[in-house]
């Protein structure tokens, strides 16, 4: 009698874990056709309320997706894709989740006929090797000092964002902040645009007044009015200390008996104060700033001096004016030296911008930080233009980090498809069919570009795969503003090997560790219900 019971419990679980491989992939299927409609030049926007019960504006796939509340794990895992993939390159956060969502699609017939996941997962590895590779050997290296080189790049990262019509400004202003905050130590280039880069966005005026600063701005205004608000060439002193008396700490009793007593503990905090005003004074600076508070009787020694100050400056944007004007943020007033000092700024000065005062320091000799000022109709223009900046600031870095290209317009996943459907016919075995299915799901790319400028997607389809039958016109891709079959190199469309690479090795990886899900169990533990009584144990444990 035992061993009917055992199968069946076998069968249970075997269905179980097919249901739930089915659910996922329906779920992130789901997922990806959400932010389909959003690839390419022709891309739709979407409205999302977030949770605060603001509106979002974009066609950003990770700003959509981050926004979006689920409750599926496999969901989830396809939205950390996104998120992934905006950490890792900035570009190409909605061709991952699309090409993940199309594997997982095409994977669904493997497991109606009962072949195995881990036979699916072998196949799906074994084409992402050669698909990388077949990549690299199509990619071309490009020289980003020569001009216009790298803006063709970034520009073809612009060109499907909202702010197309502004392409060549965006373009400009990326190109010149990555420039601008760019180290080079030997062989190796970093360019921290992120923490030196600051977006300030100011509502109000046009697009077309937006600008890269050769220095930094921030939202302070300075202590007292009768401080000095412009100064040329000024010499720049950073704490990050308070400049006034330390209370102690709150364990700390003082008794005082006399009325003299109370006379000398004032006399010692001016004191104190004082010693530290004439510290940072020794060194003749124009502006003193600082993280923390500044005292009534510091700003009185400071003002006598003609020293404008900032107090309760952030410690990123402190650190952005360290960077601009080559100081050195300072803790200890006694340890100042006169290297500290920053004199790379030639010009310090406090505007008023609507209701806000902006502090300037510009006109740096050799600022390795830089303010983007954004101007524009609204709020919301601001928000998506900034999106937009920041994906084409990551293209602008990928490829002064490693100038190495592709044809972009769908035109290197076609060819890659193409070299992968040739090398499969010398596959033997049930994995030749999952290893097709990577070069199928590749064409996704191309054919969602098509389907989102309205064009006759087997017209073009056709027309693109018999350009690349022959296996030598690779550099043919779509014309995302036109639907139709185009030379890449003349259209002049590239875009990084890295980007390209990351997205095809993310979504592969996503969609093969979601494969290998058999079932799903929830760590979370239900209400007891009252009436049910308390939860019964057994005496044995």
């Amino acid at each position: 009698m035992q061993a009917p019971v055992l199968v069946l419990n076998e069968q249970t679980q075997r269905d179980t874990g097919r249901r739930a491989q089915l659910t996922n992939i329906a779920a992130a299927k789901a997922v990806s056709e959400i932010i389909r409609t959003t690839l390419g030049p022709r891309a739709m926007l979407k409205m999302i309320l977030d949770a605060s019960g603001g509106i979002v504006l974009t066609n950003d796939g990770n700003a959509i997706l981050r926004e979006i509340d689920v409750n599926h794990p496999a969901a989830k895992s396809i939205i950390e894709l996104s998120k992934t993939q905006d950490e890792e390159v900035g570009d190409g956060t909605t061709s991952v989740s699309v090409l993940a969502g199309e594997l997982l699609s095409l994977s669904e017939q493997f497991l109606e006929r009962n072949i195995h996941p881990t036979v699916v997962v072998n196949g799906f590895f074994r084409a992402l090797n050669d698909a990388v590779a077949i990549a690299e050997e199509l990619s071309m290296q490009i020289d980003v000092n020569k001009p216009g080189e790298l803006d063709k790049v970034v520009a073809s990262c612009v060109g499907t964002k909202y702010v197309s019509r502004y392409g060549d400004l965006m373009v400009k202003i990326a190109i010149d902040a990555v420039n601008t905050v760019k180290v080079e130590d030997g062989d190796r280039i970093t360019a921290d645009f992120k923490n030196y880069a600051k977006v300030e966005k100011i509502p109000g005026g046009d697009l077309n007044e937006s600008k890269v600063l050769s220095g930094v701005m921030f939202n302070k205004d300075v202590v007292s009015g009768t401080m000095r608000r412009r100064i040329e060439n000024p010499r720049i002193i950073l704490l990050d200390t308070p400049v006034q008396y330390q209370k102690g700490e709150s364990q700390t009793n003082i008794e005082l008996t006399k009325g003299e007593d109370f006379q000398r503990l004032m006399e010692l905090e001016e004191e104190y104060v004082q010693k530290i005003c004439e510290d940072i004074l020794k060194f003749n600076p124009d502006v003193v700033i600082s993280e923390k508070g500044i005292s009534d009787l510091a700003l009185h020694f400071f003002s006598k001096k003609n020293v404008s100050c900032i107090r309760r400056l952030r410690k990123t944007d402190n650190n952005r004016v360290a960077r601009a004007c080559g100081a050195t943020i300072v803790s200890r007033t006694d340890e100042l030296k006169e290297s500290d000092v920053g004199t790379g700024a030639g010009l310090f000065e406090v505007s008023k911008i609507g209701d806000e005062y902006f502090t300037y320091v510009v006109d740096c000799k050799d600022a390795k930080a830089c303010s983007i000022v954004l101007r524009g109709g609204s709020k919301d223009v601001l928000n998506e233009v900034e999106r937009n900046l920041q994906d084409a600031m990551c293209v602008a870095r990928n490829v002064v980090k490693k100038p190495t290209l592709v044809c972009g317009g769908g035109a290197i996943e076609m060819a890659i498809s193409h070299a992968l459907m040739e090398k499969s016919k010398s596959i033997e075995g049930v994995v030749q069919q999952p290893y097709q299915a990577v070069a199928q799901a590749l064409e996704v790319i191309p054919r969602t570009l098509v389907e989102n400028c309205g064009a006759s997607v087997v017209r073009v389809m056709t027309a693109l795969r018999a350009k690349h039958a022959n296996g030598e016109n690779t550099t043919f891709g779509v014309d995302g503003m036109k639907g139709e079959v185009v030379d890449m190199r003349t259209l002049g469309l590239f875009e990084p090997l890295e980007v390209k690479t990351q997205t095809i090795k993310t979504s592969v990886e996503a969609a093969a560790m979601l494969l290998r899900i058999d079932d799903v169990v929830s760590g979370i533990t239900r209400k007891q219900d009252p009436a049910s009584g308390p939860v019964q144990h057994d005496d044995d444990d």
